[in-house]
């Protein structure tokens, strides 16, 4: 019962860092195509950037990881390689293939990969056996 409760309490604050970060990037992402640009390039840009910015709420707050910064960083490069391949394939299939608005794909999109990503960082990037890292070390 105790990991059921660690567990939604993760996905509570995952779910609250992902709301502020997502929509706020998604606007941008709007805006920026709305002048034209092509969607994927900045997905792209705006995937990096957002990647970026979630790294120490995620380590710190959601998974309160303590183990080695270093390993986790790693694991979480990989986890947001993944992440984008899976965002940049949706897009790829379903607005170059499919010809459905990247508007809409991109939004659900969103919801895509960062369930995908939510059972990544829980399960490979911060998970509790790589807490002892650092005391290892």
């Amino acid at each position: 019962m105790l990991l059921l409760t660690k567990s939604f309490k993760q996905l509570f604050y995952y779910g609250m860092i992902g709301i502020i970060t997502n929509l706020s990037w998604y606007a941008v992402y709007l805006l920026i195509t709305s002048f034209g640009a092509e969607p994927k390039l900045v997905m792209s840009l705006i995937y990096l950037c957002g990647a970026t910015t979630t790294y120490l709420a995620n380590r710190k707050w959601t998974f309160q990881h303590s183990g080695h910064w270093l390993n986790s960083t790693i694991r979480y490069v990989i986890a947001h390689m993944m992440g984008y391949t899976l965002n940049l394939l949706l897009l790829l299939v379903f607005v170059d293939y499919y010809h459905y608005p990247h508007q809409w794909v991109q939004g659900i999109a969103i919801f895509i990969v960062a369930g995908f990503l939510f059972i990544t960082f829980k399960f490979f990037v911060f998970r509790e056996d790589s807490n002892n890292d650092k005391r290892n070390r």
